[in-house]
Protein backbone atom coordinates (compact mmCIF):
# COMPACT_ATOMS: atom_id res chain seq x y z
CA UNK A 1 0.00 0.00 0.00
CA UNK A 2 2.92 1.90 1.03
CA UNK A 3 4.50 1.63 -2.28
CA UNK A 4 1.84 2.57 -4.46
CA UNK A 5 1.80 5.86 -2.49
CA UNK A 6 5.00 6.60 -2.68
CA UNK A 7 5.29 5.45 -6.50
CA UNK A 8 2.15 8.09 -6.96
CA UNK A 9 3.68 10.96 -4.90
CA UNK A 10 6.65 11.50 -7.36
CA UNK A 11 6.85 13.82 -9.85
CA UNK A 12 6.61 12.68 -13.19
CA UNK A 13 8.78 14.41 -16.07
CA UNK A 14 6.80 15.99 -18.62
CA UNK A 15 8.01 16.39 -22.34
CA UNK A 16 8.83 20.33 -21.61
CA UNK A 17 11.69 19.40 -18.78
CA UNK A 18 12.89 16.65 -21.02
CA UNK A 19 13.09 18.92 -24.24
CA UNK A 20 15.26 21.48 -22.11
CA UNK A 21 17.57 18.99 -20.81
CA UNK A 22 18.20 17.76 -24.57
CA UNK A 23 19.08 21.38 -25.61
CA UNK A 24 21.36 22.22 -22.42
CA UNK A 25 22.82 19.09 -23.50
CA UNK A 26 23.37 19.82 -26.60
CA UNK A 27 24.50 23.24 -26.23
CA UNK A 28 27.01 22.04 -24.35
CA UNK A 29 28.34 19.40 -26.79
CA UNK A 30 28.36 22.18 -29.72
CA UNK A 31 30.62 24.36 -26.57
CA UNK A 32 32.69 21.66 -26.17
CA UNK A 33 33.29 20.99 -30.34
CA UNK A 34 33.80 24.65 -30.57
CA UNK A 35 36.61 25.13 -28.25
CA UNK A 36 38.30 21.99 -29.54
CA UNK A 37 38.36 22.94 -32.90
CA UNK A 38 39.84 26.36 -31.80
CA UNK A 39 42.40 24.99 -30.06
CA UNK A 40 43.52 22.32 -32.55
CA UNK A 41 43.30 24.99 -35.48
CA UNK A 42 46.94 25.61 -35.36
CA UNK A 43 47.49 21.63 -35.95
CA UNK A 44 45.48 21.27 -38.70
CA UNK A 45 46.91 24.44 -40.25
CA UNK A 46 50.23 22.70 -39.47
CA UNK A 47 49.58 19.81 -41.79
CA UNK A 48 47.86 21.56 -44.08
CA UNK A 49 50.80 23.80 -44.49
CA UNK A 50 52.95 20.82 -44.96
CA UNK A 51 51.17 19.30 -47.72
CA UNK A 52 50.76 22.06 -50.17
CA UNK A 53 53.50 22.88 -52.90
CA UNK A 54 56.44 24.63 -51.62
CA UNK A 55 55.95 28.29 -51.97
CA UNK A 56 54.66 30.94 -49.15
CA UNK A 57 51.75 30.78 -46.33
CA UNK A 58 49.65 33.20 -47.51
CA UNK A 59 48.59 30.61 -50.74
CA UNK A 60 47.76 27.63 -48.63
CA UNK A 61 43.71 26.66 -49.46
CA UNK A 62 42.08 26.12 -46.73
CA UNK A 63 41.88 22.04 -48.03
CA UNK A 64 44.41 20.08 -49.17
CA UNK A 65 42.98 18.88 -52.01
CA UNK A 66 46.08 18.17 -53.89
CA UNK A 67 48.52 16.98 -51.09
CA UNK A 68 52.43 17.14 -51.94
CA UNK A 69 54.33 15.50 -50.24
CA UNK A 70 57.88 16.70 -51.27
CA UNK A 71 58.04 19.01 -48.41
CA UNK A 72 58.50 15.76 -46.20
CA UNK A 73 61.06 14.52 -48.12
CA UNK A 74 62.81 18.26 -47.85
CA UNK A 75 62.24 18.28 -44.30
CA UNK A 76 64.25 14.80 -43.62
CA UNK A 77 66.78 15.35 -46.14
CA UNK A 78 67.64 18.36 -43.83
CA UNK A 79 66.53 17.98 -40.69
CA UNK A 80 66.55 13.70 -39.88
CA UNK A 81 69.57 14.23 -38.50
CA UNK A 82 68.23 16.75 -35.75
CA UNK A 83 65.32 14.24 -35.12
CA UNK A 84 67.86 11.49 -34.41
CA UNK A 85 69.61 13.75 -32.05
CA UNK A 86 66.34 14.89 -30.47
CA UNK A 87 65.24 11.34 -29.58
CA UNK A 88 68.55 10.17 -28.14
CA UNK A 89 68.79 13.03 -25.86
CA UNK A 90 64.78 12.95 -24.98
CA UNK A 91 65.19 8.98 -24.42
CA UNK A 92 68.68 9.46 -22.33
CA UNK A 93 67.51 12.44 -20.21
CA UNK A 94 64.59 10.11 -19.51
CA UNK A 95 66.52 6.90 -18.08
CA UNK A 96 68.57 9.42 -16.38
CA UNK A 97 65.49 10.74 -14.61
CA UNK A 98 63.78 7.41 -13.83
CA UNK A 99 67.12 5.99 -12.31
CA UNK A 100 67.97 9.07 -10.22
CA UNK A 101 64.25 9.95 -9.64
CA UNK A 102 62.99 6.65 -8.53
CA UNK A 103 64.97 5.65 -5.72
CA UNK A 104 65.16 9.23 -4.20
CA UNK A 105 61.45 8.75 -3.88
CA UNK A 106 60.61 5.85 -2.43
CA UNK A 107 63.04 7.16 0.37
CA UNK A 108 61.64 10.22 0.75
CA UNK A 109 58.11 8.29 1.11
CA UNK A 110 58.85 5.40 3.36
CA UNK A 111 62.11 6.07 5.30
CA UNK A 112 62.03 8.28 8.31
CA UNK A 113 64.68 11.03 7.25
CA UNK A 114 64.96 13.76 9.18
CA UNK A 115 64.42 17.35 6.95
CA UNK A 116 62.45 15.27 4.37
CA UNK A 117 59.83 18.58 4.30
CA UNK A 118 62.87 21.00 3.69
CA UNK A 119 64.33 18.44 0.77
CA UNK A 120 60.40 18.29 -0.58
CA UNK A 121 60.64 22.01 -0.55
CA UNK A 122 63.93 22.24 -2.21
CA UNK A 123 63.06 19.98 -4.84
CA UNK A 124 59.71 22.34 -5.37
CA UNK A 125 62.06 25.42 -5.92
CA UNK A 126 64.24 24.15 -8.32
CA UNK A 127 61.40 23.43 -10.81
CA UNK A 128 60.74 27.63 -9.91
CA UNK A 129 64.07 28.29 -11.66
CA UNK A 130 64.13 29.77 -15.14
CA UNK A 131 65.50 27.84 -17.52
CA UNK A 132 67.69 30.39 -18.62
CA UNK A 133 69.30 30.64 -15.32
CA UNK A 134 70.05 26.63 -15.23
CA UNK A 135 71.95 26.86 -18.84
CA UNK A 136 73.83 29.71 -18.08
CA UNK A 137 75.17 28.17 -14.86
CA UNK A 138 75.67 24.74 -16.96
CA UNK A 139 77.47 26.57 -19.99
CA UNK A 140 79.90 28.08 -17.27
CA UNK A 141 80.35 24.34 -15.97
CA UNK A 142 80.21 22.58 -18.95
CA UNK A 143 83.27 24.47 -20.83
CA UNK A 144 86.08 23.25 -18.70
CA UNK A 145 84.99 19.61 -18.80
CA UNK A 146 84.58 19.74 -22.56
CA UNK A 147 80.78 18.76 -22.47
CA UNK A 148 79.62 22.27 -24.50
CA UNK A 149 78.21 20.36 -27.99
CA UNK A 150 77.81 17.18 -26.86
CA UNK A 151 74.97 14.31 -26.44
CA UNK A 152 75.98 13.59 -23.21
CA UNK A 153 75.86 17.61 -22.02
CA UNK A 154 72.42 17.73 -23.10
CA UNK A 155 71.10 14.96 -21.11
CA UNK A 156 72.64 16.05 -18.50
CA UNK A 157 71.28 19.55 -18.50
CA UNK A 158 67.56 18.02 -19.46
CA UNK A 159 67.59 15.42 -17.20
CA UNK A 160 67.59 18.25 -14.44
CA UNK A 161 64.27 19.27 -15.18
CA UNK A 162 62.85 16.30 -15.18
CA UNK A 163 64.10 14.71 -12.44
CA UNK A 164 62.27 16.89 -9.28
CA UNK A 165 58.99 16.82 -11.04
CA UNK A 166 59.49 12.78 -11.32
CA UNK A 167 60.38 13.01 -7.96
CA UNK A 168 57.03 14.64 -6.87
CA UNK A 169 55.18 12.64 -8.98
CA UNK A 170 56.48 9.08 -7.52
CA UNK A 171 56.65 10.31 -4.48
CA UNK A 172 52.87 11.12 -4.50
CA UNK A 173 52.29 7.54 -5.40
CA UNK A 174 54.94 5.97 -3.24
CA UNK A 175 53.20 7.49 -0.16
CA UNK A 176 50.42 5.28 -0.59
CA UNK A 177 52.39 1.78 -1.39
CA UNK A 178 52.04 -0.57 1.65
CA UNK A 179 55.33 -1.52 3.84
CA UNK A 180 53.67 -4.38 5.03
CA UNK A 181 54.93 -5.71 1.39
CA UNK A 182 58.21 -4.68 1.66
CA UNK A 183 58.40 -5.83 5.52
CA UNK A 184 57.59 -8.97 4.50
CA UNK A 185 60.23 -9.65 1.62
CA UNK A 186 62.74 -8.11 4.29
CA UNK A 187 61.62 -11.20 6.05
CA UNK A 188 62.24 -13.71 3.93
CA UNK A 189 65.54 -12.47 3.52
CA UNK A 190 65.54 -9.47 0.66
CA UNK A 191 67.65 -6.48 1.24
CA UNK A 192 66.24 -2.94 0.49
CA UNK A 193 67.36 -2.77 -3.23
CA UNK A 194 66.34 -6.36 -3.91
CA UNK A 195 62.76 -5.41 -2.77
CA UNK A 196 62.81 -1.73 -4.22
CA UNK A 197 63.84 -3.55 -7.79
CA UNK A 198 61.70 -6.96 -7.41
CA UNK A 199 58.43 -5.70 -5.19
CA UNK A 200 58.16 -1.29 -5.00
CA UNK A 201 58.93 -0.68 -8.90
CA UNK A 202 56.60 -3.97 -10.56
CA UNK A 203 53.45 -1.47 -8.92
CA UNK A 204 54.99 1.66 -9.15
CA UNK A 205 54.59 1.12 -12.95
CA UNK A 206 52.04 3.86 -13.28
CA UNK A 207 53.63 6.50 -11.74
CA UNK A 208 57.15 5.66 -13.68
CA UNK A 209 55.49 5.39 -17.04
CA UNK A 210 53.89 8.83 -15.94
CA UNK A 211 57.42 10.36 -14.80
CA UNK A 212 58.98 8.98 -17.84
CA UNK A 213 56.83 10.44 -20.17
CA UNK A 214 56.99 13.79 -18.93
CA UNK A 215 60.71 13.77 -18.81
CA UNK A 216 61.10 12.85 -22.21
CA UNK A 217 58.53 15.82 -23.46
CA UNK A 218 60.92 17.92 -21.35
CA UNK A 219 63.57 16.86 -23.11
CA UNK A 220 62.29 16.64 -26.49
CA UNK A 221 60.95 20.27 -26.69
CA UNK A 222 63.46 21.69 -25.00
CA UNK A 223 65.08 24.99 -26.52
CA UNK A 224 67.20 27.15 -24.16
CA UNK A 225 69.38 24.18 -23.11
CA UNK A 226 70.24 23.50 -26.69
CA UNK A 227 70.77 26.60 -27.48
CA UNK A 228 73.07 27.89 -25.15
CA UNK A 229 75.10 24.23 -24.81
CA UNK A 230 75.66 23.95 -28.67
CA UNK A 231 77.59 26.51 -30.55
CA UNK A 232 78.03 24.17 -33.82
CA UNK A 233 76.21 22.17 -36.02
CA UNK A 234 77.09 18.90 -35.10
CA UNK A 235 75.08 18.16 -32.20
CA UNK A 236 71.50 19.97 -32.94
CA UNK A 237 68.41 18.91 -31.38
CA UNK A 238 64.91 19.37 -34.11
CA UNK A 239 64.10 22.21 -31.56
CA UNK A 240 67.04 24.24 -32.27
CA UNK A 241 67.18 22.85 -36.02
CA UNK A 242 63.47 24.39 -36.76
CA UNK A 243 64.31 27.58 -35.39
CA UNK A 244 67.34 28.57 -38.02
CA UNK A 245 65.37 26.51 -40.08
CA UNK A 246 62.38 29.22 -40.69
CA UNK A 247 65.17 31.86 -41.01
CA UNK A 248 66.88 30.12 -43.98
CA UNK A 249 63.49 29.20 -45.53
CA UNK A 250 60.65 31.44 -45.04
CA UNK A 251 59.28 31.22 -48.72
CA UNK A 252 59.72 27.53 -48.10
CA UNK A 253 56.96 27.38 -45.01
CA UNK A 254 55.92 23.77 -46.48
CA UNK A 255 59.45 22.11 -45.86
CA UNK A 256 59.02 24.21 -42.27
CA UNK A 257 55.69 22.96 -41.27
CA UNK A 258 56.93 19.32 -42.51
CA UNK A 259 59.72 19.28 -40.16
CA UNK A 260 56.67 20.80 -37.38
CA UNK A 261 54.79 17.74 -37.93
CA UNK A 262 57.43 15.07 -37.72
CA UNK A 263 58.86 16.99 -34.93
CA UNK A 264 55.39 16.69 -33.15
CA UNK A 265 54.62 13.14 -34.19
CA UNK A 266 56.81 11.29 -31.28
CA UNK A 267 55.15 13.35 -28.46
CA UNK A 268 51.72 12.68 -29.81
CA UNK A 269 52.34 8.93 -30.29
CA UNK A 270 53.94 8.20 -26.71
CA UNK A 271 50.85 10.36 -25.19
CA UNK A 272 48.30 8.41 -27.24
CA UNK A 273 49.67 5.18 -26.52
CA UNK A 274 50.21 5.71 -22.46
CA UNK A 275 47.34 7.95 -21.46
CA UNK A 276 45.97 5.45 -19.25
CA UNK A 277 48.97 5.25 -17.78
CA UNK A 278 49.44 9.05 -17.49
CA UNK A 279 45.94 8.97 -15.91
CA UNK A 280 46.79 6.63 -12.99
CA UNK A 281 50.12 7.60 -12.66
CA UNK A 282 48.93 10.84 -11.84
CA UNK A 283 46.16 10.88 -9.20
CA UNK A 284 48.12 7.31 -8.05
CA UNK A 285 48.73 9.24 -4.75
CA UNK A 286 45.37 12.01 -4.81
CA UNK A 287 43.80 9.68 -2.56
CA UNK A 288 45.13 7.63 0.22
Amino acid sequence: MSTATDTASRPVLTGAPRRTRSARSALHTVIGIVLVAIMLFPVYWMVNASLAPAGNSLNIQWLPLNPDFSGYSRAIADQGQNLITSLIVAVGACLLSIVIAAPCAYALAQFRIKGTAALLFLVLISQMIPGIVIANALYTVYTPLGLINSIPGLILADASQGIPFAILIMRAFLETFPTSIVEAARVDGCGHVRAFWSIVLPVSKNSLITAGIFSFLFAWSDFLMALTLTTGESIRPVTLGLYTYIGTNDTDWSAVMSTAVLSSLPAVILMIVAQKYVAAGATGGAVK
